[in-house]
């Protein structure tokens, strides 16, 4: 296979690969997540105009082996630091291929038991490939009469020394990098060619960065035609996904599905294909259960169970029949007001009644704008808690035992503000489930099971779908539940719109603060922000407050306004961590990539052509620089969101240098990290990030630029969500018609049936809604899928609909099915077509 990879690698002017054939003398660095090594090797035989013993040589290999000669194929480069170095796209083992060579292969130390006659008998049989030919299938070995020691000794040993090494160089000839390369591996092992063969498409349904185009062009490469049912199937699951990922839908329906599969598939190929074969697909999907149609919305089948799985999970806590400890409105009133005194706060009608609601229920959704007391009652549940169950908040006091209350949020820099606000530890969800946060399927990942008396989640509404499900499915009974955030804010980047369909079911109790108790304070800013959720910008907008201020300038004048504005806070003292530019996108003049350059070189300048930097994805990092963690890393205690500071710059081309590689030291609040060059993917510059980014943190000084360049971007909750970042002053730049665009832009709801479940589950008496953009009855879509049948999750109670399920092969009619939801919806249509559903295919 290696050598039929051959024509993917770079080539000189006489049309062949250039090489290096010799033993490897030293490796310089070995990643420890995959397959990339920086090796010295000592050269033998080359192509390359090369007149010294070694090279430097870097790319994807197995185990190498100081005594073994390689062939390794790629092209010279040019490292600015590292000098001349040989890029490797594939290498291959020189096993022997002459009759002598391969005898004395066999006959070698690394075959015991094996001798020269053997060896000489299985060449004489198998010929000079004979290697290969084991490798391929070791049943060949069978005519030979060698003893089952000898036989399992030989095999073992050649794929030892040669089968991983097949698999990397298979992949290496497919184009993988290192890092995909060790996820392919780590996924299918032994078997990882063999899948690839049998199916390239499953890469892309399994392997996280395997897109359905870079799976096309292997099976493109292996001569897969271009209706093949697993290409169809393959479109569909990605198209699918994109949906989902574009939209933050759980489900869509037939015909965006159909239409958009369709031209990925036929641009991919340049070619034209059957409708009908697309919609066959479809069907032959649903029989996998790899999607579910319920009416005529289709889903993933990953995301239509998650759905059911948080009502499920919510029943579950619900009506479970726990002794929870009841307190009478005395007790509580008695406590109420010690606690009141001890934080040196009265706190009003709606504040009290939410406190009791709070700590009475088993389930409680609190939401609310900036300034109406959030913070305030968390803080107060806290104590009062406490207080009630007689339990201390000293954590020094449960070093053997769990901490009742438990505080989680989706960042680090949410969580942090949790414990500023109450005193007590708190962490990212991530954390507190025991996840890593590269997880690509949380119902195989392994969790925490939780313990505790009070748990309490912030920033809900930045909580997709998928881990909302693994948080509740972590929750013992009995454990209170208390989920708090501002609903007009910005989803979550994942799908689902959780915490407004949480909102939106009658079956669970909420509390919604309303009075702005920050405003007396003269902020504007808390003013502005519930006038822009209210769908309107102030009379005032453009005048200048005490700790607001708008400057009108076009796009293209952004990039100078912005330098103008930090460069005088920078003089007048304000810090890089005081000052936060937001922006929607990152191209453009106006983007947050050009943005970063332009702050970093007022913030923290190159000073002398001798101070360290280094360059990575086209950023420049220096000491000083201010810096955005991109993924949860929980093992170094950073998360996805978290900001720090350049504290140190290693390169291994220093004088004396006793690093292998280039590393950066970064000092986080809770921490310092050193991150090797091939971890540096995890950072980028942080001087100007995304409101996404920016959502569950706060800035002494946020810089705002808005205008029509975002235009896409432009919608209320985002300008509410950026608002609310400024947490003392806020400069406003742009195009006043922008900002007039994003309040009257309402962000349309996401397609989800979340709501609906919730009520199915916990009041299925009623008749339910689809809480979601409605579905276009003027354009019916009709799709013959499978029964909808969510599976079960093993670590639940079972449920009705689980029981209901179990039954779903009785196809007899009865309302209780009806009302399960497990009536086939291809029944009495047996015959029909999908084109009679839909002509226009």
């Amino acid at each position: 296979m290696a050598t039929e990879s051959l024509d993917l690698f770079a080539t000189d002017n006489a049309g062949q690969p250039d090489f290096v054939v010799g033993t490897v003398s030293a490796v310089f660095f070995a990643s420890n997540d995959s397959f990339y090594k920086v090796m010295l090797v000592k050269v033998s035989e080359t192509s390359l105009d090369w007149h010294e013993d070694e090279i430097v040589v870097t790319g994807n290999f197995a185990d190498v082996k100081d005594d073994v000669t390689y062939r390794f194929t790629g092209k010279r480069v040019e490292h600015p630091k590292y000098g001349v170095q040989f890029q490797a796209d594939n290498y291959q083992n020189e096993t022997p291929t002459s009759r002598s060579g391969v005898i004395a292969y066999l006959s070698g130390d690394d075959f015991p038991g094996l001798g020269k006659k053997t060896a000489e008998k299985i060449v004489d049989v198998l010929g000079t490939n004979a290697i290969e030919e084991i490798l391929n299938d070791s049943a060949v070995l069978a005519p030979l009469g060698l003893s089952p020691k000898v036989t399992a000794t030989l095999v073992s040993q050649l794929q030892t020394n040669n089968g991983m090494e097949q698999i990397i160089i298979g992949l290496n000839g497919y184009g993988f990098g290192s890092s995909l390369a060790a996820a392919i591996y780590n996924r299918y092992q032994e078997k990882t060619l063999d899948v690839i063969h049998e199916n390239p498409y499953q890469l892309a349904e399994d392997i996280t960065g395997v897109s359905f185009k870079r799976a096309d062009q292997i099976a493109t490469q292996l001569g897969y035609a271009a209706d093949r049912p697993e290409r169809l199937q393959a479109g569909l699951l990605q198209t699918l996904t994109d949906l989902s990922v574009a939209n933050g839908d759980t489900y869509t329906t037939a015909k965006p599905l159909l239409n958009q599969a369709l031209s990925l598939l036929e641009n991919s190929r340049n070619v034209r294909l059957e409708p009908t074969k697309l919609a066959d697909q479809l069907l032959e999907l649903a029989k996998q259960q790899k999607v579910v149609g319920d009416d005529q919305r289709i889903y993933l089948k990953a995301l239509y169970d998650a759905e059911w799985q948080v009502a499920e999970h919510l029943q579950r806590l619900l009506q479970a029949d726990t002794h929870q400890a009841t307190f009478s409105d005395e007790a509580v009133a008695k406590q109420l007001r010690i606690v009141e005194k001890q934080a040196d706060i009265v706190y009003d009608d709606s504040q009290t009644a939410a406190l009791t609601a709070a700590l009475q229920a088993k389930i409680m959704l609190l939401t609310g704008g900036p300034g109406t007391g959030k913070t305030t009652i968390i803080r107060g549940l806290v104590n009062l808690y406490a207080r009630l169950h007689e339990v201390s908040l000293d954590i020094n006091e449960y070093k053997d035992k769990p901490f009742p209350i438990l505080l989680a949020a989706p960042t680090g820099r949410a969580a942090k503000r949790m414990s500023e606000s109450t005193g007590l530890p708190a962490s990212t969800i991530h954390r507190l489930l025991g996840l890593t946060g590269r997880e690509t399927d949380l119902d195989a990942a392994t969790t925490k099971d939780l313990e505790g008396g009070l748990l309490i989640i912030d920033e809900v509404s930045m909580v997709d779908v998928y881990l909302m499900k693994t948080l509740l499915r972590a929750v013992p009974v009995g454990m209170q539940v208390i989920l708090v955030g501002d609903k007009d804010q910005l989803p979550s980047v994942g799908p689902g719109q959780v915490f407004h369909d949480l909102l939106a079911s009658d079956q669970l109790a909420k509390i919604q603060l309303d009075t702005i108790y920050r405003q007396g304070d003269g902020s504007s800013i808390i003013p502005l922000a519930h006038a822009i959720k209210a769908g309107k910008l102030p009379a005032d907008f453009t005048q200048n407050h005490a700790d607001r201020s708008f400057i009108a300038c076009h796009a293209n004048q952004v990039e100078s306004v912005i330098d103008q504005i930090v460069a005088k806070a920078h003089a007048k003292g304000f810090s890089a961590s005081d000052i936060q530019v937001l922006a929607p996108m990152y191209r453009g003049s106006a983007g947050i990539d050009r943005l970063n350059v332009v702050l970093q070189n007022i913030l923290n300048p190159k000073k002398t052509a001798r101070q360290k930097e280094v360059t990575f994805r086209n950023q420049q990092f220096r000491i000083g620089d201010k810096v955005l963690h991109l993924v949860n890393s929980p093992e170094n205690n950073v998360f996805n969101g978290d900001i720090g500071t350049i504290t140190g710059i290693d390169l291994a081309s220093d004088k004396n240098s006793k690093v292998k590689s280039d590393q950066l030291t970064i000092a986080f609040e809770q921490t310092e990290v050193t991150y090797a060059r091939n971890d540096w993917i995890r950072l980028t510059l942080a001087y100007c990030m995304s409101i996404h980014k920016a959502q569950g943190s706060e800035f002494k000084l946020v810089i705002l630029p808005m205008v029509s360049q975002y235009n896409r971007m432009l919608q209320r909750n985002l300008l509410y969500t950026a608002v609310t970042r400024a947490a003392d002053m806020l400069i406003l730049l742009g195009e006043p018609q922008a900002f007039e665009t994003c309040v009257t832009n309402l962000s349309v709801n996401r397609h989800t049936t979340l709501t609906t479940r919730i009520q199915t589950v916990l009041d299925p008496d009623k008749t339910a809604t689809v809480s979601s953009k409605s579905v276009d009855d003027a354009q019916p879509q009709p799709v013959a899928v499978a029964a909808p049948v969510a599976v079960a999750d093993t670590s639940a109670p079972t449920t009705d609909h689980d029981a209901a399920t179990a039954t779903a092969q009785d196809y007899q009619l009865t309302p209780a099915l009806v009302q399960a939801r497990q009536i086939d919806p291809m029944i009495g249509m047996q015959g029909i077509t999908p084109q009679q559903f839909m002509p226009s295919l």
